[in-house]
């Protein structure tokens, strides 16, 4: 009953609380709820009104540099070492680069080689990793920090501590509650206890008379001697989801490996041993019916058997002695299965007949069998010495990986004498939407199993009449079957033991695919363990890094069946050809096993008595860095004779057919059917292709196609897609400037190139996913040449800026789609952020001038608005149109109707005609700038423009210039044609750069970085270093995209919210960069912006609270203290004490004199607060309006605003840079007005009915700190 009385009267104060508080702001307030006007006589200007900001950089050229003291000279402006510039050293994964040795490279393979060797250029801001963007508060941190604070011990904890001994601490007995603990007579004990205390000491000082201020110096001391340094590491950390502002470097472009299995192949064992056995594994996924590794071909012969080949063979390469190999499976499947064949020498006979022998006699049996092993030994050595470089087909057998995985744990398998290894290496795999899987998938994983050793005894002989991979999945797809067809064979009985494990992360001795040590790789004698090449199930999304330039072929089949004689053991022998001349072989081909490390020649398996073989061979090329017109693979086939006859050759050429590898500069792979001559081809043949029916030549079969074959290139130097090959082709043309060149079936000249490139241009978007990410740096580097030195051709520009724009966007946007899966919370596609931090510059010099001819400079204004600029390769006439002239500016309805109404005037080309959008200068959108109307860095150009900015150029064609005009150079600035193109760029292309605007973004952002470091323009005051015309794009750019995210806030809330956190983003980064005061004028106008869609907006707390996030993350920025002009006049002189309990003892005297206005405005969100600490006013006031009580969105907008506060203020805790007791006084005047609004809502600070809200804690988490804070602060006013 009490209980309830007192609920009932805690409501009752509630309710008389409330009351007093509606009825003060319903005096204080008018207006909607929507539009709050909270103002009084202090405040001045309404809060919802944003204050004009002061002119940053005036401000501090006002000030002398020595104004400050000590540490605060450190908060009036950003340290001189800000902004540097960083060489990142490019990770090399192997011993040797592995590029091309210098010669005469191509333009294409020249610009692959620089950007797989290139370092990687970082533009860092020095102090960044202190902004609550990158150094977060959160739990972990908060207890680290934690750890090194100060144990608070009470008195009462050490009386308990000293009546119990350390034995007894733990014992439940000598607990305060245990019976045990209390005597029977508590009074008299205690009197005795009384008695037997020892006396304390006496207090002499006690009745001296002291002055207060000693009292306050001793009583200031004795409170700092433990205070913590880090208060709020004792608060529970921000709110993890609040934490918009929160950022993180991307990772740099790695290889992308899948899940890495290593496989030890350690012996294979026959009943019988007569002659060598070579291996080969490889791995298949029989769900999508692919190989998805290339071969690993491995010997474990013994020297004996090895010897029988002595006559055949070379010494052989340490790479090619490799028995462990290191698969790589990005999508992990219950389907794959790794396939062991076995092949042997060639003999005469059919693979039954040679496989009897194995079949048949045991090792048991050998006494009984002497004779007969004898005789094969016998018959085995003839045919080494006779055939011993050519391989015949002998038996195959397939472990099923799942049930390795899955059983690898149990006790009744062997296990490898490591024991358990981590696969650490999946950690750092770099994941993408490869990771997706299916619902199969899930229940597989190659990262975790235990190692296991197999032996693996039931090998299946090979048939002759399926041999191919389509008869392999069908044998594959039954083995899982419980009636399984196989099962009734008769198996060669044979002992193989191979160890598979989950791959370390850094394996000893390995070498790459091409071949190249990887690093560690202690000695080169040591055996080599091989990586093997993956080719996915799927498409992998994820750029090149490095140079490699493989070429695989497979032979399919060949139908000799209706040619005549005896032609029936075939052999197909392939060659790299780089000229006719059989001399011309070059050696590319990879070794197998036991074998020279490359070959000029390769040979199939030979099926014994077939007119029409199949193969599984696989050959494995290294492509020559320049592929030209006469390289080409040929194909000899050849009829062996198994058995020695008299004048009968070993080999007979049954046929010849070749492959041009490069047609219209493009590589040529993919499946051929090709025809065979009977005949060797004539002179000049590999300049045409074999379909072509030369005159005096004949064809099997009529001149059809009897032989199937297909090449597959893995390549970082050849795209292999129509679209991108194109692209390259053009760029390096004009690059080269090799006039007339033959693409396809056209020849390019100077005058027909440039509709070429345009077409191309538009073309990008066609081209496939896969390829265009793995050569996404490369096209946006090609893009971004293209806008920044457009191409001159016959002397003059071509602009390419608009396409070039238009073909990135689309480019950005097809890379986004692809890598859906893999974008982080702000919707960043890794790869993309990683390529703008990490390998992104400008370009680099031009091509030299022909020699003898004086340089002829073209002036580097930005596109359409150089006088007299060349729009095009066809310049006839020219048109001057107006630009930002006030008179001439119009009031769009928005920013489509303009771009629509620029298209539809007549002669005006929209990308000359920027100036006419709402958001320049003289427009109803227009931004003021703070700078002067023309302070360029080039102080000749503000004289040569006139007030009105007026931009010309030039439509049409030109006359050519004269044949002696020597090559022209054009020198553009990226960030000023990214600013005015998405200015001035059509629907379609402006939705698809709206879609990703932050990595337009941030491409501008590290261009003006870039221009800043790379010109040394650092000391260039803030007004000079960008021009005028540059920062008026950037204030149309602003008010744009800001109107994009007012206008589409209802419609796709999502989108709404990337763009604004873009933006803010965007602006925070050009506060290290530009004009401060340029920017804090930009934030002002996108208030006003948003303050004017609340009047009608239908759900305001949408609006309000993208605004409050905008704002979390301009206030995130390193030097949020700084920017907040710390250090100037607003403030009141210091008192001579500055202890806060002084000002209690003199509260007196203070409370007689009249406030000064000065000394008040620091209290509250007055103007001239707000006016100066710009932020931390706006922020300050966000609070405020969502501390209202009738507030829109009040419980959400009370969250954001008092957690953008907290962390703010944990970020001011924990900046070392803040450690002073000065320093952080004048911290804490940025938030002085946090006791006028806590005073305000005091009322709401202590729920009677609900003492732990949400609410209250929010706040206590912010006024108590911000209190404790305030004994650093040295002012009597307080």
């Amino acid at each position: 009953m009490a209980a309830a009385e007192r609920r009932a009267f805690a409501h009752k104060i509630n309710r008389t609380v409330a009351a007093e508080v509606r009825k003060q702001v319903s005096r204080e307030r008018s207006g909607s709820p929507h539009s709050s006007r909270r103002s009084s006589s202090s405040l001045g200007v309404p809060l919802t009104e944003v204050i004009e900001p002061l002119d940053f950089e005036d401000v501090l050229l006002s000030r002398p540099p020595d104004a400050e003291p000590g540490p605060l000279r450190d908060l009036a402006e950003f340290p001189a070492d800000d902004l540097e510039l960083l060489l990142q050293p490019r990770e090399c994964r192997t011993t040797e680069p592995g590029i091309p040795e210098d010669g005469k490279l191509d333009a294409q393979v020249r610009a692959a080689v620089e950007m797989y060797t290139e370092d990687w250029l970082i533009t860092h801001r020095r102090y960044q990793h202190l902004s609550a963007a990158y150094s977060p508060i959160t739990a972990e941190t908060q207890r680290e920090r934690q750890k090194g604070l100060t144990r608070q011990v009470f008195e009462q904890d050490t009386s308990g501590d000293e009546r119990s001994g350390p034995e007894d601490s733990d014992d439940p007995r000598h607990s305060s509650g245990s019976p045990e603990d209390t005597p029977r007579s508590s009074g008299a004990s205690s009197i005795f206890d009384l008695r037997n205390l020892a006396a304390d000491s006496l207090l002499p000082s006690l009745l001296e008379r002291t002055a207060p201020e000693d009292v306050d110096r001793r009583n200031e001391a004795a409170r700092r001697q433990h205070r913590p340094r880090a208060l709020l590491a004792l608060y529970p950390a921000p709110d993890e989801d609040e934490a918009v502002e929160r950022c993180s470097r991307p990772e740099p472009p790695r290889e992308h490996f899948g899940q890495r299995i290593l496989v030890k192949c350690l012996s294979l064992k026959f009943e019988i041993e007569i002659e060598p056995i070579f291996g080969i594994l490889a791995l298949y996924d029989v769900r999508e019916k692919k190989k998805i590794s290339e071969n690993f071909y491995f010997d474990l012969n013994s020297d004996s058997m090895k010897g029988l080949l002595r006559a055949h063979g070379t010494h052989p390469a340490i790479s090619t002695l490799a028995r462990s190999a290191i698969f790589s499976v990005t999508y992990p499947s219950p389907d794959i299965f790794l396939v062991i064949k076995l092949e042997k020498v060639l003999q005469q006979g059919d693979i039954s007949e040679c496989c009897e022998p194995y079949m048949v006699m045991k090792e048991v049996d050998t006494a009984k069998n002497k004779e007969k092993l004898e005789k094969l030994r016998l018959a085995a050595e003839q045919f080494c010495t006779r055939l011993g470089r050519y391989r015949m087909p002998f038996a195959w057998t397939a472990v099923h990986l799942a049930n390795i995985v899955s059983s690898a744990g149990q006790p009744d398998r062997d296990s490898d004498s490591e024991g358990e290894r981590r696969p650490a290496w999946t950690d750092r795999r770099r994941r993408g939407p490869q990771d997706r899987t299916n619902s199969g998938d899930d229940t597989c994983s190659f990262s975790g199993f235990r190692p296991a050793t197999l032996t693996v005894t039931n090998f299946f002989k090979q048939e002759a009449e399926r041999l191919s991979d389509e008869d392999l999945f069908k044998f594959l797809a039954d083995m899982r079957r419980p009636s399984s067809l196989l099962r009734r064979l008769r198996p060669v009985t044979a002992q193989l033991k191979i160890d598979i494990s989950p791959a370390p992360e850094n394996p000893h001795f390995c070498l790459s695919p091409e071949l190249l040590h990887v690093k560690p790789y202690p000695d080169p004698r040591g055996r080599p363990t091989k990586e093997i090449l993956e080719f996915p199930a799927r498409e992998v999304y994820a750029p090149h890094t490095s140079y490699r330039n493989l070429l695989y072929v497979y032979p399919h089949c060949l139908n000799f069946s209706s040619r005549q004689g005896s032609v029936r053991n075939l052999t197909v022998r392939v060659q790299y050809m780089a000229g006719e001349d059989p001399s011309q072989a070059l050696p590319v081909i990879f070794g197998k096993s036991s074998c020279s490390e490359f070959a000029r020649e390769a040979f199939t398996p030979v099926v014994y008595h077939n007119k029409s073989p199949e193969f599984y061979e696989e050959f494995k090329l290294r492509l020559p860095a320049c592929v030209t017109e006469n390289h080409h693979l040929l194909f000899t086939f050849y009829h062996v004779s198994c058995q020695p006859r008299p004048g009968t050759a070993l080999e007979t050429p049954v046929g010849f057919t070749w492959i041009p590898l490069l047609q219209h500069g493009r590589l040529r792979t993919g499946p051929f059917c090709l025809p065979v001559s009977v005949d060797q081809p004539p002179p000049s043949y590999s300049v045409l292709t074999p379909d072509v029916a030369l005159p005096g030549m004949r064809w099997v079969d009529g001149h059809k196609g009897v032989f199937s074959v297909e090449l597959t290139a893995v390549s970082s130097v050849h795209p292999q897609d129509p679209h991108l090959d194109k692209f390259f082709t053009l760029v390096h043309v004009l690059e080269e400037g090799a006039f007339p060149f033959r693409l396809k079936d056209t020849v390019l000249s100077e005058n027909t190139v440039e509709q070429e490139l345009r077409a191309s241009l538009a073309a990008l978007r066609l081209a496939s996913p896969e390829p265009l990410v793995a050569f996404s740096h490369h096209v946006l580097d090609k893009l971004v040449r293209l806008v920044v030195r457009p191409p001159i051709i016959g002397g003059q520009i071509v602009n390419l800026g608009r396409g070039a724009f238009e073909a990135m966007a689309h480019v950005v946007s097809l890379v986004h789609r692809s890598l859906e899966a893999a974008q982080d919370a702000r919707g960043h596609c890794p790869l993309l952020a990683a390529y703008v931090h990490y390998a992104f510059r400008l370009p680099g010099t031009e091509p030299s001038l022909p020699s003898g001819a004086p340089p002829v400079a073209v002036q580097p204004a930005t596109l359409a608005r150089g006088p007299g600029r060349p729009a095009s390769l066809y310049l006839a006439r020219s048109k001057s149109i107006s630009s930002s002239n006030p008179d001439l500016a119009v009031t769009p309805g928005s920013v489509d109707d303009e771009v629509s109404r620029i298209l539809a005037s007549k002669g005006i080309d929209r990308s000359h005609s920027w100036v006419n959008s709402a958001y320049a200068p003289g427009g109803s959108k227009a931004v003021l700038r703070r700078a002067p109307p023309y302070c360029g860095a080039d102080p000749r150009q503000a004289i040569d423009r006139s007030s009105s900015r007026t931009s010309s150029y030039l439509e049409g064609s030109s006359l050519a210039p004269p044949a002696t005009q020597p090559r022209l150079t054009v020198q553009k600035l990226l960030h000023e044609e990214l600013a005015l193109q998405w200015v001035v760029s059509g629907s379609a292309v402006r939705e698809a750069v709206l879609q990703h605007a932050w990595f337009f973004f941030q491409l501008m952002v590290k261009s003006m970085a870039l221009h800043l470091l790379l010109g040394q323009r650092l000391d260039t005051p803030r007004k000079l270093r960008f021009p005028g015309r540059f920062l008026d794009d950037i204030a149309a750019l602003v008010g744009s995209v800001g109107l994009e995210v007012i206008t589409r806030v209802y419609k796709d809330a999502e989108l709404a919210e990337r763009l604004n956190a873009s933006l803010a983003f965007f602006l925070s980064d050009l506060l290290s960069l530009v004009d401060r005061g340029f920017i804090f004028s930009l934030v002002r106008a996108h208030y006003k912006q948003v303050s004017a869609r609340l009047q009608s907006a239908p759900n305001p707390a949408l609006l309000l609270t993208l605004r409050m996030d905008f704002t979390r993350i301009l206030c995130s920025h390193e030097h949020y203290v700084t920017l907040n002009l710390p250090c100037c006049p607003l403030s009141p002189p210091a008192s001579p004490s500055p202890s806060v309990s002084s000002t209690t003892s003199q509260s007196s005297t203070f409370s007689s004199q009249a406030p000064d206005p000065k000394v008040t405005s620091m209290f509250e969100l007055s103007g001239p607060f707000r006016q100066q600490h710009f932020l931390a006013g706006l922020l300050l006031t966000e609070l405020a309006l969502a501390l209202e009580p009738e507030a829109e969105g009040a419980s959400l907008l009370h969250k954001k605003a008092i957690s953008a506060v907290h962390s703010l203020l944990c970020s001011h805790d924990a900046d070392p840079r803040y450690a002073e007791a000065s320093v952080k006084a004048r911290v804490a005047e940025l938030y002085l007005p946090l006791l006028s609004l806590a005073r305000d809502t005091l009322p709401r600070l202590h729920d009677f009915a609900d003492p732990w809200s949400a609410f209250t804690c929010l706040l206590r988490s912010v006024l108590f700190p911000f209190y404790f804070q305030l004994g650093n602060f040295p002012f009597t006013c307080i």
